[in-house]
């Protein structure tokens, strides 16, 4: 293990998650909704698909990468229209009372959703591969250890990321009231499905 590279590779991580995006909101809502643990579960959710993305590009595997950036129109297609189907069922749902709890199997459901959205985006592979490459780390050149390192680093970085933001919102969670948790349920639904129209657009052009 490289532990420089892990470094490097939690850095970006960390920055990758960062930015809030329709992701971002989604496990806002969710930790409101049901709590800590459904929240961080769907961030560990874009955290394994980043990884799946930064694997793709620091092996090498263009092949694959290729083929899901061809494709890109589908996936976008179908990531849009999630995000329209999320969004509207956001604005509907009634808010949950902060003392309960979301049960397991809501949040297994949780990571799928935001694990399959993220794949939706393979973009995130010219990301990586960008990264990768100014790190001199492309491809089986720089060697599979330097490779497992910087893709464990963006894995761990991305759920610190999803850990803290789960974490504080958690916190506020408890100090809301049903009031105040409908209107988060309104607004981040008619943000989250507004990504979802402006992805649909883009395919327009």
């Amino acid at each position: 293990m490289d532990w420089a590279l892990l470094l490097r590779g939690l850095l970006i991580g960390f920055s990758i998650a960062a930015p809030v995006g329709p992701i971002g909101v989604l496990c806002i809502r969710r930790t409101l909704d049901g709590g800590f643990l459904a929240g961080l579960a769907s961030g560990l959710g874009a955290a394994s698909a980043d990884a799946i993305y930064g694997s793709l590009a620091g092996f090498g595997l263009t092949t694959i990468s290729q083929a899901l950036i061809q494709h890109q129109t589908w996936l976008r297609l179908f990531g849009g229209l999630f995000l329209c189907y999320l969004g509207v069922r956001s604005w509907m749902r009634a808010p949950v009372a902060p003392e309960a709890e979301a049960q397991p199997l809501s949040r297994l459901g949780a990571y799928l959703s935001t694990f399959l959205l993220t794949l939706t985006n393979p973009v995130t592979i010219l990301a990586f591969a960008a990264i990768f490459a100014g790190l001199g780390l492309a491809g089986s050149a720089a060697g599979y250890v330097a490779a497992v390192s910087l893709v464990l680093g963006v894995f761990a970085g991305s759920s610190l990321w999803w850990l803290t933001l789960s974490g504080v919102v958690g916190i506020v969670r408890a100090r809301l009231t049903s009031r105040w948790l409908r209107l988060v349920n309104r607004v981040s639904g008619a943000i989250i499905a507004g990504f979802g129209v402006a992805a649909l657009i883009s395919l327009l052009g």
